[in-house]
């Protein structure tokens, strides 16, 4: 027995989900400390009330820690907890991070929801690190393998990468190229194996409780450390407005004071200012003969995020000579 179904971000801003045929539906909601979907609920309910399965998950930066980026996703999905499958999205920056910070992320969810979220990645990134700790932790895989370059409908036999350390995936995504009714462009297509009762076991089942995270103390700034200083929450502040001060910005600063919610600073709480900035994203030029997904493999990502984060209408179009943004 087995589902099939899709999983869309903002590339898919305003889908009919009641036209578009699917066992399940995987929405992005969040990604770093700071973009929530602003499609996501809207989706997240069609998709609820018109008898679909749910997922939702969390693009990982790799900017932060994973804990703090666990906070930023379980603060945002605590509605959907016991009845969405959580998912880890680990893919670009995020993956020379290393399995460290995926299992605390990971580990984090479990300990404010009481739920084992799942991971997705793709095959290469699989057996290219060690995941045993993963493994042993008992989170289930939903891996990319796209052996279909595109297809009409569903293919729940698509083969399946081979794969290290999990004794098999969860969930396979075996093309970006898919075409189903109610809806004029490709989609990202999956296969669950399991049934609806495995899936909801994913998902908790109904029983998750959010735990509220324990506040973190600002780190302490070293005595002699150069350009390292100090500033004082004032009435009114933000922490856009104190970067801006600081020459710095505001997820920088959230991540070395362990903010979770860049919005939310409060009178007399303190911030450690070092003056770094967080780097800017990683690009890549076009080479002739390039492709789209075969970019994506060379990067670890999917075709969706690089077409997302590029605003590129065809995926299959893209032009010698051109710089893309990887993350």
């Amino acid at each position: 027995m087995s589902l099939n179904g899709i999983d869309i971000s903002a590339w898919q801003r305003g889908i009919d989900l009641d036209a578009v045929p699917a066992d399940f539906v995987i929405i992005k909601a969040t990604e770093g400390l700071d973009y929530v979907s602003g499609d996501c609920d809207r989706a997240y309910q069609q998709a609820k009330s018109g008898g679909k399965k749910v997922g939702v998950y969390h693009f990982a930066d790799g900017n932060s820690s994973g804990t703090a980026e666990a906070n930023y996703f379980v603060d945002n999905v605590a509605g959907y907890v016991g009845e969405a499958i959580l998912i880890l999205d680990w893919e670009t920056n995020a993956v020379n991070c290393g399995p460290g910070y995926a299992k605390e992320f990971l580990d984090h969810v479990q300990a404010r929801t009481g739920i084992k979220p799942m991971i997705y990645m793709s095959g290469s990134v699989v057996n290219e690190w060690d995941w045993s700790g993963v493994v042993a932790g008992d989170y289930g895989l939903w891996v990319a393998y796209y052996s279909l370059d595109s297809c009409n409908g569903y293919v729940p036999d698509a083969a399946m990468y081979p794969i290290s350390d999990w004794a098999g995936a969860a969930m396979l995504q075996y093309t970006s190229g898919g075409y189903l009714p109610g809806w004029g462009d490709r989609l990202d297509l999956n296969v669950f194996y399991g049934d609806s009762n495995a899936w909801d076991a994913y998902a908790g089942g109904g029983t998750g409780v959010i735990v509220q995270p324990q506040p973190e103390p600002a780190p302490e700034a070293t005595e002699n450390a150069q350009n390292t200083s100090i500033y004082v929450v004032q009435e009114g502040d933000t922490l856009s407005g104190i970067a801006d001060q600081y020459d710095t910005t505001y997820q920088h600063l959230a991540a070395i004071n362990g903010i979770v919610n860049p919005d939310v600073i409060y009178p007399g709480q303190v911030i450690v200012i070092d003056g770094v900035a967080s780097g800017s994203g990683q690009t890549y030029t076009i080479q002739s003969g390039d492709t789209l997904g075969g970019i994506a493999g060379m990067f670890g990502t999917s075709v969706g995020h690089l077409a997302e984060l590029n605003g590129i209408e065809n995926p299959d179009v893209i032009y010698a000579g051109d710089t893309i943004r990887i993350n």
